[in-house]
Order: C-alpha cells, then structure tokens, then sequence
C-alpha cells in the first residue's frame, strides 16, 4: 500500500501460465484442469505475498542462524567447505530442487557475485519472473538508478526463480548504492567474522511459498535422481516428507549450538509452525499430505460444525464469492455465525472455514510481518502475545486482500487434484499386493472392529443422542464419550444398532476406499490416543493469542480433557499434569490415504526407521521398506525406541530427545546488539557466560543429555491466565531456580538436579515424543482397554492397509 498498489487484476494479476502442467500426475497422466484451477496451483506454488520480509528479519532475530540465501547458493571454495549444495540438497536438505537448472561453477556477476542455481540451456524461461507482465513492488532502493548507471531492479511481484521450488528471490529494498558498495560476496559465504554482523544488507532476500513445505516426489512417478527431478515426478500435495529442517534453518549444523539441538527436535518431515510465533512449547508436527479434500468437505457436514465469534466472524467464506453462492460449497456457510469447517491442524485449532486456514498460512510464513511480528517477540518470547486481526490485515495489507481474493482458487485446485497414490498404481507396486484373498479379509475385519471409528469417513448412522452432529464446543466431551463407547458395541452380522457388524458391512464393501478420507475428522481427547501431548497443548489459537481470530468460539469453548501421565525425565516416575481446556488436549486422527507412502508415523514422525538411519529414497521399495518397519512399531509398539536414561524403568516406548553433545547458545559478535544484550542478562541468571576473544557471547555449557524439552517448553507466557496465587507459586519457582544456581551446571555437568523445578516451569512437561496410539495392543490401558490383538490379525491388518 505504501508503494500505491491496490488489490486490483490491474495490480495484481493471477497467473494462468499452466507452467506446472506436467505435476500432479495419476496413473492415467496429467490432470485436466481449468483455467481457475491452474491459477490456483500456481498460487500454492509461487507466491509469496511479501513474506521474503520474515525472513530476512529472522536472519538476525536468529542471531544469524537463519539464512535461506545460503539454502539457495551453491558455493565452492578451498578455504570452507559448505556441506550442501544442489548436487546434494536432497539427501542433505530434503528439499526438492526445481528441474530445469544446474549447479553454478562460477559466482554470477550479474547477481553480486552469488553462486545461485542458473537456468539450464533448452528450457523455456519462467514465466513468473517476468516483470512486465508482473511488476514487482516499487518500495525502497528497487527500480533506483546508481552513480555508476545501472538500475537496481524490480523484479516481478512472484520474484525470481532460485532453483528450488517453493523459494523464490526478490532484489531487497533496503540495498542501495551505500550497501551494494560494502557488498563482498566472498566474505559473505566465508562466514569472516568481521563481516557476521546484524547490519549486514544482503542484495537478495528469499520468499517462501507454500510448495516449499508440500511438494515432494510423486510416489506414483518417483525421480531416478531425486536431485534431478522432472516435473512429472513431483506432486504438489504429498507433504515435504524428507524435510530436515534443522538444516535448512540453522544452515551451519553446528551440534555445539543449543539452537541446533533444540531444531533436532523435528524429524525429517516435521517442523513446529509455532516457532516463529513461539507458544513455549516443542511441538514438531508432520507437514500434511494433501489428500481427498472433496470426501473431507463431506465429513465437515457430520463433525466440523463451528460457531464463530468476536474476530473469527470476520473470515472469508465460500458464500462471500459470487461464483460460490449457488453451488455445494454454499452449505459450509449459515448466516451469520456458522462454518461447517474441516480440521487441517492436527490440535483442529484451524476452525474457521477452508479459506481462513489457507489464509492463516500465509500470516504464519511472512504475510504482513510488518503487523504480524508486532504481537509477539519472535522465537525467544518473553513478550505478551496479542491477536492479529483480520479487519486490519484487510486495512493495511494489499498482499492480505489478493491471498484472500486467490484462495478460492487455490482451493479449487486442492478439490480436483488429491487423488489417492495407490500402491498398486505405483512402478512394482502389485508384488507388494499378493495376500491371499482370506488374509486380506481378516485385515477388512479387524479394521473395522478397531480402526474405522477413527479412521474411515464411512461410518454408521448412531442411534438418536450418540451423534456428534450439534454437540461441540463445552459438551463436546460428553458427546465424544457416548459416540466412543457406541463404537465399542457388537452384536451378530446384519444387526443394525450395534457399531460393530454395520461397520463390518460397510469395509467389506468393494467400493468402501472410494471417496474415503480414511479419517473421520473427530478431536480425539489425548488421554485416549495417550500420544506425546505438546502438539495439543499448543496455545496460539486459544482466546486472546496470536491466532485467535483463526479459531472458532466453538473451540474456545472445548473443556478440559482431564489428567495425563507423564514421566519424570530423570527417575522415570509416573507423574500427573491437569490439562487446560479452552480449546486444548485434543487431536484430530490422522488420514490414512496412501498410508504405504508416508511413513514414519505418529504426530511428529517418531515410530520408524531411527533419524540417523533415515532414509532419503523416495523409490516404491525404499516407501516400502519404511512402511514395514513403522507400521510394525506401531502395531508391536514393544519395539519403538527405548530411553538410554530412562527406558529400563518406564514400560513401552520411551524415548525423550536429548541433546547428543556438550551444546552452548552462541552469539557471534555482529549480533551482541543493545535488545541482544538485554537478553543476555536474563541468559546468564540461568547459564555461565564467556566472551571469546573476537567479542563473540556463549552461554552455557548445556550437558551433553539434556532432555531439550526442558529448556525449550519454559513457560515464559507472560500472557497466560493465572491467578494471584499461581502467579507467587510461579515467581517463587523461579527465584528458586536461581538461587540455586543454574551456574552450578559447570561442577555437576548435569541437568538431573534441575529436572523438577524445570518440570514445574513446563508448558509441557510430557517429553516422551514416541509413545501413545495403542489401539489393537495390550498397551492400551485404563477404562478403553480392550484384548490385544493377534500377531495374525495385526499381520492381516498390514496387508489391507497397503490397499490405502
């Protein structure tokens, strides 16, 4: 706005290049799309709205840990060896490098001497790039002319192409003449000290769109080399499922670093969308595949009833778009307060309607920063955190207003274009398929006993009252606890009350996987599921919080699931946590379309192959092989990883992330700025503080062992709600900490004598990521125990769920 460009086609216009037209293939070829569906994959895949802002500031707010215009560079040099470039992005970076470029051999003078990916001879330009037809934003030094003549560019409103998809470069406003003059490209990459600094103006800075975290190799088409990929073994659906995002965002993958350690958290394929807007809270979460969203919109009619209010009623829906108004998206809109909405975010946070959680995306990966890093402080918090409001996003923000006039676009591409990937569609895919025929009728049967109730969105009609249609919100609970014991009923087959022989009929129907999204969509209370309860404790989307716009009152309104067990990271112990309502302690069932293709499993990709043994194939074998090894730990969930500390005195899986090195939080001198110095006051109440001799900060050391979930789910919310009483608890907790010196960390070399006052300071203390989803076993414990089923029947169950 401040460059004077509106939210008009005359400004703004939607690409319909059908550029990507060979991505997205079924076995029978490329999709057929339209125009309006063309422009909506285009959307998903490069534009940005503006967020390259983001992160170029979390270059510095990172203290230089963030730096995506290295991801994208390829440097050589003999004085420092990079341990990435676009010969290896895939196995090392598991991002997905766009077809038709090459690796530099040279820095490119054009473009300030960086060593970027550059455009393979024979291919056709990208059309994106193409700044007539798409000018960029005129703010700042872009488009001023030079001393020497030259004309900073512009660039096109979808940026440059960088070589990987879903990254796309933009010329930064803030490099004038004084920043292109102090510009020394060697020194950049080489990392000299003199040059590490805050200040440093880089020429480029990288946007991201949402490709970035979800295209990924098609399992029906997988690439020869996956560092070569075509476009027609790429899907733009399917999740970024090989994504090591601790080495993308701390690009140096110094173990010495806590930062480091702590990203290590997120296993290939995860990440935590909370970290930027921090919660306090650890909680990677897989990236989602994209898959049957028409069948889901149908499930949204039965579960996803939500009323709206206060901000959240200011979300765009369906019914707000001329084309919508008569057609079946028109029901998931009843004036004036009502969404029929399906559940997106594994905590079902997202609880708005479709358009207002692809709109939320936008917000969360850089849209309108300028507003958005104002409400809370990002990555290290301390400060209260606000809502972001929608009305004034639609004020302020002209990349607000066109994301939300091109997601109804986007998804309409998102309903022609998630077709399931079935194994025996795949190259080979059939060898895997040879159960007998009685086999794979005894897994039919043992899914619908055990599974469907959760994971199939063809069910049986309940009785009156056992519905969960209308029952949301303060009496979910109740509601869900009548629906679940219903389907614990069985009776003789052709018995049309009990859950157990209708639901038998339905999965033995040869049509039962059509149009099935192999989810009922349902918010599961975490102590059913018993799986790690960071991720449904995440708090952005309670009342008051930075997504509170974003969620429905409905909700805001969800009571408290009770008590979890959670178990002391030290002795082992069974303790107890009172979980808050308010929206948290729930989590929606995975889908389980084209289950052979995304292991690992579980919420945040802990039950499989160990990450060190992380296989970055994305072959029909290599899919396989990690789906034997993950569904069997999920099935016999004996043989997950055990704890080294921990493991011989808790039963069943137990494995808490710990850091594997003596780490410190490393501040390099450039970056020892004023508000940096403020916060290393407060570091070095809690840690020891050493100064080397370049002026550069570390504090620490942080023991080799430390669960890291300790120190990285403090609660620091100054925003939570606690009473007086809680409030002196808190604060005296604190003061006890202190007291006893967190410095004493350098006689002990251990956290053991720290663990109980940080378990009392925890967002979320539950630090075991792999245990829970004990359905089918003898693990599974309390009033929901049920007789653990067969090593025939589990083996059965496997071969059915290959047909997924």
């Amino acid at each position: 706005m401040r460059a004077n460009r509106q939210a008009t086609p005359a400004s703004f216009a939607f690409a319909d290049e059908d550029f990507f037209h060979n991505m997205d293939q079924t076995k029978d070829g490329p999709l057929a799309l339209t125009t309006r569906q063309i422009q909506g994959r285009n959307m998903w895949i490069v534009w940005t709205g503006g967020d390259d802002r983001l992160w170029d500031v979390l270059n510095w707010k990172s203290l230089g840990t963030f730096d995506m215009l290295r991801i994208v560079s390829s440097y050589k040099s003999s004085t420092i060896k990079y341990k990435f470039s676009r010969a290896n992005r895939w196995q090392y970076l598991g991002v997905v490098n766009e077809p038709c470029f090459e690796e530099p051999s040279e820095p490119d003078h054009a473009r300030y001497d960086l060593w970027l990916d550059k455009r393979t001879a024979g291919c056709g330009e990208d059309p994106f790039a193409n700044e007539s037809k798409y000018p960029g934003v005129r703010v700042g030094h872009r488009g001023e002319k030079l001393p020497d003549g030259a004309t900073l560019p512009v660039g096109s409103f979808y940026g440059y192409p960088t070589g990987i998809v879903g990254l796309r470069l933009f010329p930064n406003p803030d490099f004038g003449p004084q920043e292109k003059a102090k510009w020394d490209a060697k020194r950049y990459y080489e990392n000299d000290p003199t040059y590490v600094t805050q200040e440093l103006i880089r020429p480029y800075r990288v946007g991201m769109s949402c490709g970035f975290c979800h295209v990924g190799p098609n399992p029906l088409k997988p690439p020869t080399d996956p560092n070569n990929p075509k476009w027609e073994n790429l899907s733009s659906n399917v999740g970024a499922q090989y994504f090591w995002f601790n080495r993308i965002f701390a690009w140096e993958a110094d173990k010495q670093s806590f930062l480091f350690q702590a990203l290590s958290t997120y296993r290939p394929g995860a990440l935590d969308t909370s970290l930027v807007s921090t919660d306090y809270i650890d909680n990677p979460r897989t990236m989602n595949a994209v898959y049957y969203l028409a069948p889901r919109m149908l499930q949204a009619q039965r579960w996803g009833h939500e009323h709206l209010a206060g901000g959240s009623i200011n979300n765009r829906q369906f019914t707000d778009f001329p084309e919508f108004q008569k057609g079946p998206l028109a029901v998931y809109f009843e004036p004036p307060d009502n969404v029929l909405n399906p559940r997106v975010l594994k905590d079902g946070a997202d609880s708005v309607g479709i358009l207002g959680a692809l709109n939320r995306v936008y917000l969360n990966i850089g849209l309108f920063s300028e507003d958005w890093l104002t409400h809370f402080n990002a990555l290290f918090g301390g400060q209260k955190t606000t809502p972001i409001e929608i009305l004034n996003a639609r004020k302020n923000s002209t990349y607000w207003n066109v994301t939300e006039a091109w997601t109804p676009a986007m998804a309409d591409f998102f309903l022609h274009s998630t077709e399931p990937h079935h194994l025996a569609d795949a190259p080979d895919g059939k060898k895997y398929l040879n159960a007998p025929a009685d086999v794979l009728d005894r897994g039919k049967t043992v899914f619908a006993e055990r599974c469907a109730r959760c994971h199939s969105s063809k069910l049986p009609v309940p009785a009156a009252g056992l519905d969960p249609l209308g029952c949301s919100g303060k009496d979910y609970l109740t509601c869900w606890q009548r629906y679940w014991e219903w389907t614990k009923s069985d009776g003789p087959d052709g018995d049309t009350t009990a859950f157990k022989p209708q639901m038998r009929k339905i999965v033995h129907d040869p049509n039962f996987l059509v149009d099935n999204f192999l989810s009922s969509e349902a918010r599961i209370p975490v102590t059913l599921t018993q799986t790690n309860a960071c991720s449904p404790l995440a708090s952005n989307a309670i009342g008051g919080s930075i997504w509170d716009n974003f969620s429905s009152q409905t909700y805001k309104d969800l009571p408290s699931v009770g008590e979890i067990t959670y178990y002391h990271p030290v002795t082992g112990a069974k303790l107890t946590f009172p979980m808050p309502g308010g929206g948290r302690g729930y989590t929606r069932p995975a889908s389980l379309v084209s289950l052979w293709s995304t292991a690992p499993y579980l919420l945040n990709n802990s039950v499989g192959t160990p990450r060190e043994q992380f296989v970055t194939d994305p072959s029909v074998a290599a899919r396989m092989h990690e789906f034997d090894i993950a569904i069997r730990q999920m099935l016999w969930p004996e043989t997950r990883a055990k704890d080294p500390i921990i493991g011989s005195k808790v039963e069943g899986p137990s494995l808490i992330d710990r850091t594997d090195e003596v780490s410190y939080i490393k501040v390099p001198k450039g970056f020892v700025s004023p508000p940096i110095r403020d916060l290393l006051k407060i570091a070095e109440f809690l840690l020891p503080s050493t100064k080397a001799p370049d002026g550069s900060v570390q504090i620490g050391p942080i023991p080799k062992g430390t669960p890291i979930g300790l120190l990285a789910n403090l609660d620091l919310d100054p925003g939570e709600k606690l009473t007086f009483a809680q409030r002196i608890q808190r604060d005296k907790l604190i003061a006890g900490l202190l007291k006893s010196g967190l410095a004493d960390l350098v006689h002990d070399g251990n956290f053991d004598n720290l663990a109980d006052p940080l378990l009392k300071l925890s967002k979320c203390p539950d630090l075991i990521v792999n245990r829970g989803h004990y359905f089918g076993t003898a693990m599974l414990d309390g009033s929901e125990k049920e007789p653990g089923l067969s090593d025939a029947d589990k083996n059965a169950l496997i071969e059915f769920l290959k047909t997924f």
